[in-house]
């Protein structure tokens, strides 16, 4: 099997890696000015389910139509529970250590993932595989004990809300290669299902809870927060459609989309240094993660084309 991608599957995995590191980075600097996770999980998938059905009402001649009730079902579970759950807790994630710190976090959701395929599936764990999750569990132990990100200070428990977000993301991600296996939907249809079931799930809780207080906060966190979910709409539906493509294989797309951290760092140590430390520790902690997840996510195909 050979390991090499065609040059646009690398660039749409590699733009959500950029894209997904600066994100924190505003949304940090959101949150220290007043804004709240829920607010910005509400704010972030109204603006990108907005971008989506516009797009789909300018690009798709007829769209949803043919849609299997199965793959609809699939794409709205994932947007409900892997979506809307995942961004309140990397939100609050994000407030409690810091940008770069959860950026990290986050991208251990290929260890949740291969957890389930192992557990629920029935695959078989490979050398590779076990040496990533080694490497990635390594690399938050590292995080654990950096004394960086949010500059107030953090404990190491903190770290199980940004792992929550991975947990929750990884479910939303299984199901998402699923429904794309299904082929009765485009990439923009199935991230646009994905983003409204999350936006009818947030929606539905704060009329539960009663929560009116998301409408009181600063006006400037709501412009930022629109900001990111502008640029998550982007981002989202690179992943998507590299994923989609023929030759866009999980053991490229994700290790790619994985460096955001890196990105995220680079972001913080230039516009976040009033409010986050980015330490030699942090930096060793997320290069070790990201190779973890790396090896998690792209190890197996490595050695099936070397062997």
């Amino acid at each position: 099997m050979a390991l090499s991608a065609p040059l646009d599957v690398v660039a749409l995995s590699l733009l959500p890696a950029v894209l997904w590191g600066f994100t924190p980075v505003i949304e940090k600097r959101a949150l220290s000015d007043g804004g709240t996770p829920l607010q910005a999980s509400l704010v972030v998938v109204l603006a990108d389910s907005t971008i989506y059905l516009a797009a789909i009402a300018l690009l798709e001649p007829s769209p949803f139509r043919g849609i299997s009730v199965e793959t609809l079902a699939v794409f709205a579970l994932a947007g409900a529970t892997g979506t809307a759950l995942g961004r309140i807790a990397i939100f609050a994630g994000n407030q409690r250590v810091g940008a770069s710190i959860s950026s990290a976090v986050l991208s251990a959701r290929p260890l949740f993932a291969t957890a389930l395929a192992v557990g629920f599936i029935g695959e078989p764990l490979s050398a590779p595989t076990a040496v990533g999750i080694a490497v990635l569990v390594l690399g938050l132990g590292v995080l654990a004990v950096a004394k960086g990100g949010d500059i107030e200070g953090w404990q190491p428990q903190d770290l199980l809300v940004p792992l929550a977000a991975a947990a929750a993301f990884a479910v939303g991600n299984v199901a998402r290669r699923y429904g794309l296996q299904l082929g009765d939907a485009s990439a923009l249809e199935a991230v646009a299902i994905n983003e409204l079931a999350a936006l009818v799930a947030l929606a539905a809780f704060l009329a539960a809870t009663g929560r009116r207080d998301v409408l009181q906060k600063p006006p400037r966190t709501y412009v930022v927060f629109a900001a990111s979910g502008t640029i998550t709409a982007v981002a989202l539906l690179s992943m998507f459609t590299a994923l989609a493509h023929p030759q866009g294989r999980v053991a490229v797309v994700d290790p790619l989309v994985a460096t955001a951290p890196l990105f995220t760092i680079a972001f913080s140590a230039i516009w976040l240094r009033d409010l986050e430390r980015v330490t030699k520790g942090v930096l060793a902690g997320v290069l070790l993660v990201v190779l973890g997840a790396g090896l998690v996510t792209g190890g197996p195909t490595v050695l099936d084309a070397v062997s």
